[in-house]
């Protein structure tokens, strides 16, 4: 494995990361998460119901040694839930990953810069490896990098709207500054977005509604599997300049005038 994705101090050979939400049946979920040869699987936790024990969950739906297990704090609307999410997750899975969001306002679905920051240095405090959901804030993800958090994941639109990224400018500036995996999540809808995230040198995607809700989602798992490796293949290679004046592809120097 020549080239993987390190968050944390482990390695990946997909770069391509799947939610868990929105899925019309778990036998679509786990076709669709198989085909796409993603290694990381988001789970919202406080949406699991763990009263009874003998019930079964997402969580017994998938071979533990095969994925790692990404609980997130999805439905947190500000720091101290989102604290005790992390917290219960660590409880249920044993891990002490975790994707960090705070979202207050259920009409937007816009994460809480501070509320973000907050919940993320108390944490790191407590020895989580935080992955955090934010709004593509250059300023914000550099100040949560100097706190320790594992990634950054900067959204290229708003959850669920399939805008693409409409916020490549400012994910270039976080790309540029950031020493940790910068992970664009939220709003792509076709594996042409995850190859312009990855082409722009973005770490990995993060995608769940693109793929739980298409005609066809196990298709759509594996056309985004090729989306990213295209665009990390594409990144890697290097791309030409951008030029304003068009330039012959086909020599000419030698060619004579025969008119």
């Amino acid at each position: 494995m020549s080239d993987y994705l390190e968050i944390a101090g482990k390695k990946f050979s997909s770069r391509l990361m799947i939610g868990t939400g929105r899925h019309r049946t778990m036998d679509e979920m786990i076709a669709s998460i198989e085909s796409s040869g993603t290694e990381i699987i988001t789970i919202a936790i406080g949406r699991l119901n763990l009263d009874n024990p003998n019930e079964k969950s997402i969580l017994d739906y998938f071979d533990w040694q095969k994925y790692t297990i990404l609980p997130n704090t999805a439905g947190c609307k500000n720091e101290d839930e989102a604290v005790f999410v992390a917290k219960l997750a660590r409880e249920v899975t044993g891990s002490d990953w975790v994707k960090l969001e705070v979202i207050p306002d259920p009409a937007h679905l816009l994460p809480d810069p501070i509320g973000t920051y907050n919940a993320a240095k108390t944490l790191v405090g407590l020895g989580f490896k935080v992955l955090p959901y934010i709004s593509a804030d250059p300023v914000l993800a550099k100040r949560l990098e100097e706190i320790g958090c594992s990634t950054v994941m900067p959204l290229g639109s708003g959850i669920g709207t399939g805008q693409g990224i409409i916020t490549m400018e400012e994910i270039q500036i976080i790309i540029e500054n950031s020493n940790v995996p910068v992970v664009v999540d939220a709003g792509l809808a076709v594996p042409s977005h995850a190859a312009q995230a990855l082409e722009a040198g973005a770490d990995a995607v993060l995608v769940n509604t693109a793929i739980a809700q298409a005609e066809d989602p196990i298709l759509m798992g594996q056309a985004f599997k090729q989306g990213v490796d295209a665009g990390r293949k594409a990144f890697l290679a290097g791309r030409i300049p951008l030029k304003n004046q068009a330039v012959s592809s086909s020599p000419g120097a030698n060619v004579s005038d025969k008119s």
